[in-house]
């Protein structure tokens, strides 16, 4: 799904949302400097694989969190972890760049993305996403995320990081 598609899906599923139109942003940094009204429910997302290039990994959090790969490593017991390329993002995600985000799980023909949701954004009630493209963020029940990707197939892990 693209942006347009993406957002069809959403109201077609009666899932509500706040949309804030930007422009695009490559970092959490740009995100901030946007001036997004829920600041505090900006999510960073981590597309990570490990050394054999056999597992995938979503991580999203709040974006204050800091993810330490290696404890993460530990904690999972996965392999070693690095992040994925810009080719394995276009390939599992059909995203580029400064556009990861959970929906992008929603193209992962495969399901074989493993999805890692901060436990903050449960508390909080909300989380701030892109919608398949960095030039829009969307501001949504985090529930209704975990809802759209458990029906996709792929594994969800809710954490406290």
């Amino acid at each position: 799904m693209n942006k347009q598609e993406l957002l069809a899906f959403l109201d077609e599923r009666g899932i509500e949302y706040e949309r804030v139109d930007h422009n695009q942003v490559f970092t959490v940094d740009d995100m901030i400097e946007a001036e997004l009204p829920h600041p505090d429910a900006i999510a960073k997302n981590l597309f990570i694989r490990d050394d054999k290039k056999r597992n995938y990994y979503l991580i999203t959090v709040l974006e204050e969190k800091r993810v330490d790969l290696k404890e993460f490593r530990k904690t999972y017991e996965t392999r070693p972890l690095t992040f994925a390329s810009e080719e394995i993002l276009d390939a599992k995600m059909k995203l580029i760049r400064g556009s990861v985000t959970p929906f992008g799980l929603l193209n992962n023909e495969e399901a074989d993305i493993v999805f890692y949701l901060d436990s903050g954004f449960l508390k909080k009630g909300v989380i701030g996403i892109h919608p398949n493209y960095n030039d829009c963020t969307l501001f949504l029940n985090p529930e209704d995320v975990i809802m759209l990707v458990k029906e996709h197939g792929n594994e969800i892990n809710i954490i406290d990081i």
